[in-house]
C-alpha cells in the first residue's frame, strides 16, 4: 500500500468511539459534506501515491472550513482549486489558516516539493463544534474543556498510533499552536514517546488573526524549523 492508501482507509473508517459532553458535536467531514471523500481520495492520490518517508505536522482538530470542506487539513476550497488543481463544484470556503499555510507551502517550493517531504494531520483528526445560544454551530476544539479533553484522550492516541504505523518520520513532530495544542502533545509524547521531538510552531490561525503584518517572520520560523529537522 502507498502512503495515499493508508491515509484515504485512515480517513474513511473515523469513527469517535467516546461519550460526548452535553453540547458537543463530533464533526466528521468525510461522513458529512457531500463529495468531501472524493475530493479527499484526489488529493492523497496525487500527491501521496508513493511510499517515500514523511515528516509530521499537527494541527489541533478538523475546522469546519478548512478540511471540513475538502478533507484535507488547512486546505479550503480556493486552495484546493489555486495550488493544488483539484475542483470543487457547489461549495466555497475561505479559511486564513488556509492562506498562511499555502504561503509556507509556496516559500519551502510549492505543493509538489512540499507534500513529498511532509504531512498534514491533526492531534484529533475528527473535529468537534458546539451550539450556540441561537442555534449557531461554531468550532470546538478537544482542549476547550477538561471533560472534552477526557473524552477524546483513548481515540487520540489509537488515532496517532495507527498513522505511525506508516512510514513516518518518528525523529520530529511539527506542532502547529505554542500554547494548549503543544502542551497536550509534549505531555502526551513524555507519555507515549511517539517522537524524539515536539517542535511547536505558532498556529496559522494566530498568526492571521493577530500577526499579519508581520506574518513573514512566522513563514520564515516555519522554514528555518523544517531546516534543522532534515
Amino acid at each position: 500500500m502507498t502512503i495515499a492508501d493508508q491515509i484515504i482507509s485512515f480517513n474513511s473508517q473515523l469513527q469517535f468511539p467516546g461519550k460526548l459532553p452535553a453540547g458537543i458535536r463530533v464533526m466528521n467531514p468525510f461522513r458529512e459534506g457531500p463529495g468531501i471523500m472524493d475530493i479527499m481520495k484526489q488529493f492523497y492520490k496525487k500527491f501521496y501515491d508513493d511510499k517515500e518517508p514523511r515528516q509530521l505536522i499537527l494541527g489541533i482538530n478538523p475546522g469546519r472550513l478548512g478540511s471540513g470542506s475538502t478533507g484535507v487539513p488547512f486546505t479550503d476550497t480556493k486552495r484546493m482549486w489555486d495550488k493544488c488543481g483539484i475542483e470543487i463544484t457547489g461549495l466555497k470556503t475561505h479559511e486564513p489558516s488556509s492562506v498562511f499555510v499555502y504561503d509556507v507551502i509556496d516559500a519551502y517550493g510549492g505543493v509538489k516539493k512540499f507534500y513529498r517531504k511532509f504531512y498534514i494531520s491533526s492531534i484529533c483528526p475528527l473535529g468537534f463544534t458546539s451550539l450556540q445560544p441561537g442555534g449557531k454551530e461554531v468550532n470546538y476544539n478537544y482542549y476547550d474543556s477538561a471533560a472534552l479533553t477526557k473524552a477524546a484522550y483513548p481515540f487520540i492516541v489509537s488515532s496517532l498510533k495507527e498513522q505511525l504505523q506508516w512510514n513516518i518520520s518518528r525523529e520530529v513532530c511539527y506542532c502547529m499552536g505554542t500554547g494548549k495544542n503543544a502542551t497536550f502533545l509534549q505531555a502526551l509524547n513524555e507519555k507515549e514517546k511517539f517522537f524524539r521531538e515536539v517542535v511547536p510552531l505558532e498556529h496559522p490561525r494566530f498568526v492571521m488573526q493577530y500577526k499579519s503584518k508581520t506574518k513573514s517572520q512566522y513563514i520564515d520560523k516555519y522554514l528555518t524549523a523544517f531546516e534543522e529537522h532534515p
